[in-house]
């Protein structure tokens, strides 16, 4: 059996634990936990002044595509105060997800910069909140996405929506692996 990774990463809040959680065929390892008084004036709360937990560590979940291919699916935590535990969950990356809210834009940039950085292909799913303002052409312009990443909508408490957004993925990095053997 082969195994791909795939990271979901994005800011805090913007549901990258709920979209695992939707998906994954098994129970998934979550490390949430009670946010507490002593991330008070660290973590950005902004727009999600509801949320009681976040993610210390990472989720993992996985989901078989058939008998012999499994996505391993990980999702960072978004604080600021633990990004540096993402350079390691890029270690053999096929892909990732940016999951943004676009109540927090500015909170994605980190995300796609990162993967910019270690040449990691991905894709950025608008997960629909209450109250999502911009359309995807405006988040596309907000974000600076060049025109060859997708963009698409998702609802991460759906497991139908993520399941669409994982198929978005591995279309792309499909198309981006046959470019590249096209080219040679």
């Amino acid at each position: 059996m082969e195994g791909l990774k795939i990271v979901v990463v994005g800011g805090f809040g913007v549901g990258k634990t709920t979209m695992v959680r939707s998906v994954s065929e098994i129970r998934p390892l979550n490390t949430e936990e009670t946010m507490t008084q002593a991330g008070l004036g660290i973590d950005n709360t902004g727009g999600v002044a509801d949320k009681t937990t976040t993610t210390v560590a990472f989720d993992f979940g996985r989901i078989s595509l058939s008998e012999q291919l499994v996505l391993y699916l990980f999702g960072a935590p978004g604080q600021e105060r633990f990004w540096f535990l993402w350079d390691r969950l890029f270690a053999g990356t096929l892909g990732a997800v940016v999951l943004v809210d676009t109540r927090r834009l500015e909170d994605s940039w980190y995300a796609i910069d990162r993967l910019e950085h270690h040449g990691t292909p991905f894709i950025v799913a608008r997960n629909n909140f209450p109250g999502a303002q911009h359309g995807l052409e405006e988040v596309r312009d907000a974000l600076t996405l060049s025109p060859d990443v997708p963009l698409i909508d998702c609802d991460a408490r759906s497991r139908e929506s993520a399941k669409n957004v994982l198929i978005t993925l591995v279309n792309h990095l499909y198309a981006l692996s046959s470019a590249r053997e096209t080219a040679s």
